[in-house]
């Protein structure tokens, strides 16, 4: 009798299929029809993957070499830029930027206390079910073993495959693994490096940004190409003196001097790599829609790629990019991705807002000034994000050693302790009919750009409840315990909504008593209040 063997993952939609030894060997030679192609009408076809809407809760390690300076976000650009904070703290910590460039603070970076094995076991526990890693940043180091950016973590500063160990350490950990890709802008980004002092003793003398393999001789870097990190052997775009138009120009418009074929292919070959390298579930591109979109197909290539690689690998897509900025017809072929800000209404397609307890780059004086966003606030922003249909990744900012502060774990020890009682209320829910009600709704700010709404609205309140729902059971989460011990929920009144039968809070033994009234369902609660920051009441009825 003809031996049969087991054929996984042929195409879309196809379950696992025993087939004959022979007819198997004819399908294995047969041509693969990828069935993404790299068009947005065909990236139409993309459907957000369960596990995504069931895990609502990821974290990030914004974390390269901009972090040993300790000094904040876009410290490789900052650097450059004459008078401003970054370039004095730069001037005094290592001297002038035409002597002591970024790719010397790469050379400083060591990452010499870094465990990714205890950081990703810590977030876990606070509740995270995906992880993600810094690939690179705009200013060009790629955080990985790359084949094609010399310029990279295993050859330069650690001389470790960063993402490798992010990667391995999620995998032990059971969380699924992503990786952030913002290396598309360094072409514009990295434009103040071709800069000079304009005054002082160094004026008229250029910054680093120019220098080639020619002028490494007797340096640290001999034999390297600092152009292969700087991309700066290129015209200024327009205005590259004014410091915010890089924000004018991230779509690739506006003046700025386009990127060479040759940029773009390196940028699309990197990603390829680190891709197939590391298998990530996740890609974010700091982008709007797709990386170098409109000039290059390039992040059209990529997505096909990634779409595809995984139906080859699970057999259905499992796998999913975040953009920013995206029109209706790219919010079909992606999850939109909200910075530091909130949809204000339900959305139709799943989202995630991505946001940071402090810099995105490790910053000591947020540490030395308290400033960190407090737990309660980040528990806050997940309860709203999820009843709006979203997930939030979070940012815990690593510093140059591979370590974070003490402060930033006691934010996380503080979500997991909620976590621990409340995650009932998060995981694998849907929204309901209503996200939620309370004062605090009609005084949500607008997104701006790719985001920028958070904080900026009414603190939330007692009478604040975000709603989700699972299968049958309501979840109506309290943002503050009520002074007298009694929670008001207007939205499920006994004129519009249908019959409660039973109402728990998580975190206390015994069911609460209720009264349906038109007012609206009043609830008496306990004296005591089940941990802190916010409440989930559990709801049994015909309201779900």
């Amino acid at each position: 009798m003809e031996r049969r063997i087991l054929i996984k993952g042929m195409a879309a939609g196809l379950s696992s299929l025993y087939l004959s030894k022979s007819y198997a060997v004819r399908l294995l030679k047969a041509p693969y029809t990828d069935p993404f192609k790299p068009t947005w009408d065909s990236l139409t076809q993309y459907q957000v993957p369960d596990w995504f809407r069931d895990a609502k809760f990821g974290m990030w390690a914004h974390w390269g070499p901009q972090c040993q300076p300790e000094r904040g976000d876009w410290y490789a650009r900052g650097m450059y830029q004459e008078g401003s904070d970054q370039y004095k703290y730069h001037c005094d910590k290592y001297g002038h930027p035409s002597k002591f460039g970024f790719k010397d603070v790469i050379h400083e970076w060591k990452a010499e206390n870094w465990d990714p094995e205890e950081l990703i076991g810590l977030y876990k526990k606070a509740g995270a079910k995906y992880f993600m890693a810094l690939a690179n940043h705009h200013d060009n180091f790629d955080l990985y073993n790359s084949k094609y950016q010399q310029w990279n973590s295993t050859r330069m500063g650690p001389k470790k495959d960063l993402v490798g160990g992010w990667a391995k350490a999620a995998k032990h950990h059971g969380l699924r693994f992503g990786v952030s890709v913002h290396a598309a802008h360094a072409w514009s980004w990295m434009e103040t490096a071709q800069r000079a002092d304009k005054n002082g003793p160094m004026a008229g003398i250029p910054y680093d940004g120019k220098v080639t393999k020619a002028n490494g001789t007797g340096k640290w870097w001999n034999g390297e190409d600092p152009q292969e990190l700087y991309a700066q052997n290129h015209p200024l775009s327009q205005n590259s003196l004014d410091d915010g138009m890089i924000h004018r120009q991230w779509n690739w418009g506006n003046g700025v001097t386009p990127p060479s074929k040759d940029y773009c292919e390196k940028f699309y070959q990197r990603t390829i790599d680190l891709i197939d390298k590391y298998g990530p579930d996740v890609v974010y591109f700091d982008d709007t829609a797709l990386p170098l979109w409109p000039l290059s197909d390039a992040g059209l290539r990529i997505a096909a790629h990634l779409y595809n690689k995984s139906i080859k690998k699970h057999g259905k897509l499992d796998a999913l990019i975040f953009g920013k900025i995206l029109n209706e017809q790219q919010r079909k072929c992606m999850v939109w991705d909200i910075e530091r800000g909130q949809s204000n209404q339900i959305e139709d397609q799943p989202w995630q807002t991505d946001t940071c307890i402090g810099g995105w780059h490790y910053d000591r004086r947020i540490y030395e000034h308290n400033q960190y966003k407090s737990a309660k606030t980040v528990i806050h922003t997940l309860i709203d994000v999820v009843s709006k249909n979203g997930n939030l990744m979070l940012n815990i900012p690593v510093r140059g050693d591979g370590t974070i502060d003490d402060k930033e774990r006691a934010v996380v020890e503080d979500i997991a302790a909620w976590m621990q009682i409340n995650s009932e209320s998060i995981y694998g829910t849907r929204p309901w009919k209503l996200f939620g009600e309370g004062p605090a709704i009609e005084s949500a700010a607008p997104l701006s750009a790719q985001g920028f709404n958070e904080g900026k609205g009414k603190p939330f309140g007692a009478a604040d409840i975000r709603f989700v729902k699972k299968d049958k059971t309501l979840y109506a989460t309290l943002l503050a315990w009520p002074a007298d011990k009694t929670a008001v929920i207007k939205t499920l009144n006994n004129g519009n909504a249908g019959k409660v039968e039973k109402v728990s809070l998580l975190g206390y033994p015994r069911p609460l008593e209720f009264a349906q009234k038109i007012d609206g369902l009043i609830v008496n609660l306990p004296e005591q209040a089940p941990g802190k920051n916010a409440f989930a009441l559990k709801i049994e009825g015909a309201i779900a």
